[in-house]
């Protein structure tokens, strides 16, 4: 981007200041009320290295006031500057996280300690989506790459813990405020970013609001290509456009209250969402289907005559929103120390995308053209037209820009998915200090239970028929604006006007019902449908205590997964439901011992084992088929987890307060790794309303044998 502005404010206002003059200096006998201090962030930067060393685990963490001096929009970004987090972006925006180079689904998450599944639009992952969970409403980010048996076992590389921030972080009235402005720099659209939090607390009671906004409109130039096995011949070559306004918005309220010593009390809830709305311009030019010789084409350069361009165009709107209610309580009972929560999430993810897919019909309309791969990723073509000579089609002359008139056919796809998510959960533990043999132990027991309700659409609509849209012609929808691009592509093309086309493609729905070719209730097919309950009940137990110069944390956690999934299979009959149970008990065994070699020297050694479970969309007992891929891509409900154990050393060398060198090494093993697995359909179980799709492409996930993961961070 251009330039981005930030600016970060934190005050802390006592409950009964005191003021001086400047220069005055209290006698001696003076008894001071307050001392204030401002813009410290020595205590921030200490208290994630203090965790971090008085953890018995593995951890790296990060305080969100540290992160608030950082232009990190939300808590994936900040997170980032953790060792081994790396991010996934979407449009350039941080969304998910990869711990220790693995894939996203092997990190595990919780709010305030409560585990929170994740869900993105198409059920295809269990990810959690960070790019919605601001830094201003948190206090503390945890990495806990080693688990204890109080931590969910639902994670192979690492548990994330997000602490939100309470009343009692700092005494009295408190507030922190951010503002940040930049533009992109492709389009030049402006990025902006607001957010507050405020708190108040006395010794018994306490609240605390904050809120978030934050926008971007910004311009995307995309390439992407095809190919066919093993060639490095290109198939085809995609030109993207996109056009993305993007909001985050996120606000949270909480409320504590201390009534007694050793009783305190909380409730708190966050609600975040984000919503996208998307223009996308596509061309993609066909070169296996083209006139020519294939064996004028190559890897890095070829002539290509007569290939047909397809686009595609449509003004898309994405929305997710999670809504976070978490009751609890800590309490010193007799001898015991316990605590417990109870919490309601709600995740909803939708998706709208229909689309307009322009073919051309006229061979004389194809192009030719000359590309030049020397940058692989960026294809330079340079066009002609294509004329049907006396011997056949033959290259004609040079083009400067793409015709974006000589489309002949229009075809409608309304893309349409959902997912719902609802999540209970009630967690409890309980602490108390025991005399064995001499030696204090720290005993934990306790138990959680989560039970998940989810209902989804896979990506789906209509597939298997295109509405054909009569009377579009995408010609009279180009602007007189030049794709925005800061790489080179060797022709021009012109900005399609993706409002006025978008309602264009909702009048050719409307005029395509009222010929009774299309019927708005069959865009989701039934077999796209799913339903799946989960539940998990877990106890744990676990001891802390010294030998000599370390600190071990020993114990196991169970689980028992309950898990029905429903959907259906499309036939010539109709929609035929079917279902599938699934159930099984789990151990998860795990010890984690800190050693003190010196005051500042700190070496950790842990073992501890995990699961990931596969993702809704891969559980369904249906399949979805695409007659203009020729795919139908189906749901596998026997899939097993994915169950691992590893082990972990790191050496750490802390100097003082404020800095910290380590080097870690670690190592997991994983049996039933998950894969997407493809083979040829020969058989008709697919064939419904009189289409044969033998030879389609099924597509599916599978489990496969054991793996590794083994790596060193520093």
């Amino acid at each position: 981007m251009k330039q981005f502005i930030c600016l970060w404010l934190l005050a802390a206002l006592p409950a009964s200041p005191a003021f001086a003059q400047e220069n005055e200096v209290p006698d001696s006998d003076e008894e001071i009320d307050n001392i204030v201090v401002f813009g410290s962030i020595v205590g921030s930067l200490t208290e994630g290295l203090d965790l971090k060393r008085q953890a018995g685990n593995v951890v790296d963490a990060v305080s969100a006031d540290v992160v608030g001096n950082f232009p990190d929009q939300n808590s994936a970004a900040a997170l980032s500057r953790l060792p081994a987090v790396a991010v996934q972006r979407d449009q350039g925006q941080e969304r998910y996280l990869q711990i220790r180079g693995a894939p996203n689904r092997w990190t595990g998450v919780s709010i305030d300690g409560v585990t929170i599944i994740g869900a993105d639009e198409v059920g295809a992952s269990r990810a959690f989506r960070f790019d919605s969970v601001p830094a201003v409403i948190l206090s503390v980010l945890e990495v806990n790459k080693t688990l204890t048996p109080d931590l969910s076992a639902e994670s192979v590389t690492a548990q994330i813990n997000l602490r939100t921030a309470s009343p009692f972080d700092r005494s009295g009235l408190s507030g922190q405020l951010n503002a940040a402005y930049g533009e992109m720099d492709l389009g030049g659209g402006p990025q902006q970013e607001f957010g507050g939090r405020i708190s108040w607390s006395n010794e018994t009671f306490g609240v605390v609001a904050a809120a978030s906004a934050y926008e971007r409109e910004q311009k995307t130039d995309n390439r992407e290509f095809g190919y066919t096995g093993d060639s490095l011949v290109p198939d085809d070559f995609d030109f993207r456009s996109y056009t993305v306004t993007r909001e985050n918005n996120a606000a949270m309220l909480g409320v504590e209250f201390r009534p007694a010593e050793g009783h305190s009390l909380f409730a708190k809830t966050l609600f975040t969402e984000f919503n996208d709305e998307e223009q996308r311009n596509q061309y993609v030019f066909d070169l296996a289907g083209s006139f020519g010789d294939p064996a004028s084409r190559g890897p890095d350069a070829g002539e290509v005559l007569g290939a047909s361009v397809r686009g595609s165009f449509n003004l898309g709107n994405y929305e997710n929103s999670n809504l976070v209610n978490t009751i609890g309580g800590e309490h010193f009972i007799g001898s015991w120390d316990v605590s417990w929560r109870a919490n309601r999430t709600d995740i909803e993810n939708t998706s709208h995308l229909p689309l307009a897919l322009a073919i051309q019909t006229d061979p004389t309309a194809f192009v030719s053209f000359d590309y030049d791969r020397s940058d692989p990723n960026l294809p330079i073509l340079d066009l002609y037209t294509t004329e049907l000579g006396n011997a056949g089609f033959v290259r004609g002359e040079p083009l400067s820009a793409l015709d974006q008139a000589g489309f002949g056919l229009a075809l409608g796809i309304n893309f349409q998915t959902e997912l719902k998510a609802e999540t209970t959960t009630f967690k409890t533990d309980a602490t108390r200090e025991f005399d064995i043999g001499g030696r204090e132990v720290w005993f934990t027991v306790g138990a959680q239970y989560d039970n998940r309700d989810v209902t989804g659409v896979t990506f789906t609509g209509s597939l298997g028929a295109p509405v054909p849209l009569l009377g579009l012609d995408v010609g009279e929808f180009v602007s007189n604006a030049l794709w925005p691009s800061n790489f080179p592509r060797g022709f021009d093309i012109n900005w399609v006007d993706q409002f006025a086309m978008g309602r264009a493609i909702q009048d050719g729905f409307d005029a395509a019902q009222d010929l009774g070719i299309y019927d708005p209730g069959n865009v989701v097919s039934p077999d796209a449908r799913y339903a799946i309950t989960e539940d998990v009940l877990a106890a744990y137990g676990m001891g802390e205590f010294d030998i000599g110069p370390a600190t071990v944390i020993a114990g196991l956690r169970i689980e028992q997964f309950d898990q029905s999934v429903t959907g259906s299979i499309l036939t010539d009959a109709g929609a035929v439901p079917t279902s599938k149970n699934n159930d099984y008990t789990d151990v998860f065994p795990s010890i984690n011992a800190k050693l003190d070699l010196s005051e500042d020297l700190v070496l950790r050694l842990g073992a501890s084992s995990g699961t990931a479970r596969a993702t809704f969309g891969n559980v369904r007992p249906g399949a979805s088929v695409s007659d203009v891929n020729e795919t139908v891509r189906g749901g596998n409900p026997d899939l097993e987890p994915e169950n691992s154990w590893g082990i972990d050393a790191s050496l750490e060398r802390y100097f003082g307060m404020l800095g910290i060198a380590s080097a870690a090494v670690f190592h997991r093993e994983i049996d039933n790794v998950l894969y997407t697995g493809t083979s040829v359909i020969t058989d008709d179980r697919f064939d419904t309303d009189g289409v044969d799709r033998t030879g389609y492409d099924y597509i599916t996930t599978l489990n496969g044998g054991n793996g590794s993961l083994t790596g060193i961070e520093f």
